[in-house]
């Protein structure tokens, strides 16, 4: 990252780590009903310890490290609110989002060095659907919370984005990826989310050309879905970025 982008980037991590802050008031009717939602989805118990997630990776960036994309997941599940991770897509969607980046050198990236990993909230869940119930059961004030989260998350990522490439050595990146789109939907738990984003990108045209919309990397959904699209349309010899981004766009029109 040149030196602005160096201060955009720190201006968000900060801003970030004080809602998680502010958030944190909630933690105990969260954690509660984080247990209740899991066990009320047979779910196999686990250690609830984070019930809002700050992704620690953030810390890890340097200067020193490109950026290529800004990548959105859904929420923090079980392994992301451990303690001794506190980190976005480490467990097996992480894991598949890895192999997908090292398996394709051609892209020349590397998940963990120039990806900047957020999510559509912080609030963690063992199964994405699970908000669903703790939005239901919770009070009005944490409801309004997960809601501002959303919202928070929507606008300032679209500011990151918009920020950073604006400052850019390169045309073409960063780049954002949206992956998980089901909960974008109507009435989907992240329809606020998706509304906020696109509003807030309303400032930032040259920005929003840099957005693609995926499926999700769990259950190698993003490779699966990529893969199909490139065999259904005979796309084998054409560059895999060029793909990745009719694709991204298709879904993109899809859900915006």
């Amino acid at each position: 990252m040149n030196q602005e982008q160096w201060i955009f980037f720190n201006e968000f991590k900060s801003s970030f780590k004080q809602k998680i802050n502010e958030w944190n008031i909630f933690n105990d009717e969260l954690m509660d009903l984080q247990k209740k939602a899991a066990q009320n989805a047979n779910n196999v118990l686990y250690s609830f310890e984070t019930p809002i997630v700050y992704n620690r990776d953030l810390d890890k960036i340097t200067q020193d490290d490109e950026i290529k994309l800004i990548v959105i997941g859904d929420n923090p599940g079980k392994d992301e609110q451990l303690q001794k991770n506190n980190r976005y897509l480490v467990g097996q969607a992480g894991k598949l989002a890895d192999s997908f980046f090292k398996k394709n050198p051609s892209l020349n990236i590397d998940f963990r060095k120039n990806v900047i990993i957020l999510n559509k909230t912080p609030v963690h869940s063992a199964k994405t659907n699970q908000l669903k119930f703790i939005i239901k059961n919770a009070s009005s004030e944490l409801k309004k919370m997960i809601l501002e989260s959303q919202i928070w998350m929507a606008q300032n990522t679209a500011k990151l984005h918009a920020d950073l490439l604006q400052k850019s050595d390169k045309n073409d990146f960063p780049q954002l990826w949206l992956v998980g789109y089901s909960e974008l939907k109507k009435k989907g738990i992240f329809e606020d989310y998706k509304n906020f984003l696109k509003d807030e990108y309303a400032a930032f045209s040259f920005a929003w050309e840099k957005v693609f919309v995926f499926q999700h990397f769990s259950m190698n959904r993003f490779t699966i879905d990529l893969n199909d699209f490139v065999k259904e349309n005979n796309l084998q010899n054409q560059d895999l970025f060029s793909n990745i981004h009719q694709l991204g766009n298709i879904h993109k029109a899809e859900i915006f």
